[in-house]
């Protein structure tokens, strides 16, 4: 059996940032983050509890992965995107944000958890590989029209 503080101690020592966020309206206020959030972000528990997690956003508002994180919410249900998010000193990352609900004995909604894992290298390489596919293909066809 998991205790209480087992489970406070396995959220604590996660390698990923874990939050929880309640949700008031359109806001999802943050009532907890772990350490790891705090690593990844710059930000200290102290400094954004009670504030809705857009922040990390920045003024980048109108990414497509945040209408599939809003439907999710409003629906009630898990969602997984990947999102730009910005530290507390500007800089850019790439946050794997899993989102979940949790829901009562009463069946109401009453959480939501967020898993957050920096996939910045991932999402680099990603596009530098995009990117020497489409010089390989430039080169193909110039190749193509110089043997003609």
């Amino acid at each position: 059996m998991i205790t209480a503080k087992l489970l406070q101690l396995m959220v604590e020592h996660s390698n990923d940032g874990i939050v929880v966020a309640e949700q008031e309206g359109n806001d999802s206020i943050l009532i907890y983050v772990n350490p790891a959030f705090e690593r990844l972000t710059g930000y200290y528990a102290d400094d954004i509890l009670y504030q809705d997690c857009r922040f990390l956003q920045g003024e980048n508002h109108d990414q497509e992965a945040l209408a599939s994180i809003r439907d999710a919410i409003r629906e009630g249900r898990p969602c997984r995107q990947v999102l730009r998010n910005y530290r507390k000193d500007g800089s850019l990352f790439w946050n794997e944000l899993s989102i979940s609900p949790v829901y009562n004995e009463a069946d109401q909604l009453t959480y939501y958890i967020g898993i957050q894992r920096d996939v910045t290298a991932q999402v680099c390489a990603e596009e530098k590989v995009r990117e020497l596919e489409a010089e390989v293909a430039r080169l193909r066809r110039q190749l193509g029209q110089d043997e003609r």
